[in-house]
């Protein structure tokens, strides 16, 4: 290998640059070490001329373009309903992947999404930023180092600062396949184990059009790992103190928490008592690093040809929970999860 292919950035392009993938664009294009953006796609042609121009990249003119072009990687940040589709495609194409959650809603399609993956050998990372989250983290680094012991307790709350519009929630999944997944995702990321149980209850307490979606906005889980260990959940899509997310490890020789970082460090203290900051209002505001740091991880993976951090069993455990929950939910019971694994 040349030096300069040795420090040659990973080009890696967009799919997709609504919201999410506009910042994945940015974050790539100005943030991330080791990498560079080289093209951008959107359905919308607008807003990829838009991204493209801001940029100072390519817009492409339609995927197969991209994806036959000399890039290295690409990120799929289009809809959900995408995803399996232009996952295959990638593969076939022989680019490493990065796809932002869910792969698919139905374990199937998510089976033959990462079956095309594993069988052309191509680098594969799901976007559960939340484990790069630098208190997160901690967390899980003080189980694997035993400083708090075996895992006994762990407790997750994820609250939202404000419900999404019905019309997204309609096509979402629901609150334990868009929202919660994150967290059975961080359960089996901070125990190191693997859920084997899940006991649901829900409820709509904060929009009554939740319900007539199909869905709850507030929920209560219970997993059990393959150790032993219990998990608690608590899901709500309104908390009106802004975005709350805490992961709690309780073991045989001690705990460990991850906080909610303050909007900022100030304090005002007066006779009347003490006055701190709110929390972040805006899930960019609470996760930004994280993100720079899923990037790198990946970057820091594909360049080498080593396995990125976050691989297909890591897109498949968590929709398999969350289908446990939505059985468990519906029949009122324990589930457990090879009863929800496909053939």
């Amino acid at each position: 290998m040349s030096a300069t292919t040795a420090v040659a950035p990973l080009r890696i392009g967009v799919i997709g640059v609504g919201r999410i993938g506009r910042m994945h664009a940015e974050l790539i294009a100005h943030q991330v070490p080791g990498a560079a953006l080289g093209a951008v796609y959107d359905a919308h042609e607008p807003a990829a001329r838009d991204v493209a121009s801001e940029l100072r990249v390519p817009a492409a003119a339609n995927v197969e373009e991209l994806l036959h072009s000399d890039l290295d990687a690409v990120a799929i940040c289009s809809s959900s309903d995408t995803h399996v589709e232009l996952m295959i495609a990638a593969a076939e194409a022989g680019k490493a992947v990065f796809c932002e959650k869910p792969v698919s809603l139905e374990l199937a399609e998510l089976d033959r999404a990462l079956g095309a993956i594993e069988s052309a050998g191509v680098p594969f990372q799901i976007g559960f930023n939340r484990r790069f989250d630098p208190a997160h983290a901690s967390v899980r680094d003080a189980v694997v180092s035993g400083t708090v012991g075996d895992p006994h307790l762990v407790r997750i709350s994820s609250r939202d600062p404000a419900p999404p519009p019905p019309e997204y929630v309609r096509s979402s999944g629901g609150l334990f396949l868009d929202m919660m997944i994150h967290d059975f995702d961080m359960a089996r990321f901070v125990t190191g184990h693997e859920v084997v149980e899940v006991f649901a209850r829900g409820a709509v307490r904060v929009e009554p059009w939740f319900a007539q979606a199909g869905d709850i906005d507030t929920a209560l889980v219970m997993l059990v790992h393959s150790d032993g260990c219990l998990t608690a959940i608590d899901n709500s899509r309104r908390a009106a103190y802004g975005y709350d997310q805490r992961v709690e490890v309780f073991g045989s020789e001690g705990m460990a928490v991850s906080e909610n970082p303050p909007a900022h460090t100030g304090v005002v203290l007066t006779a009347a008592g003490e006055r701190r900051p709110p929390h972040p209002h805006f899930f960019l505001e609470r996760y930004l690093p994280s993100y720079v740091r899923e990037w790198q991880g990946f970057v820091e993976a594909v360049k080498p040809g080593s396995a990125p951090p976050v691989s297909t069993a890591d897109a498949r455990a968590p929709l398999v929970i969350g289908l446990a929950a939505l059985r468990s939910l519906r029949e009122g019971r324990a589930v457990r999860v090879e009863e929800v694994q496909a053939p």
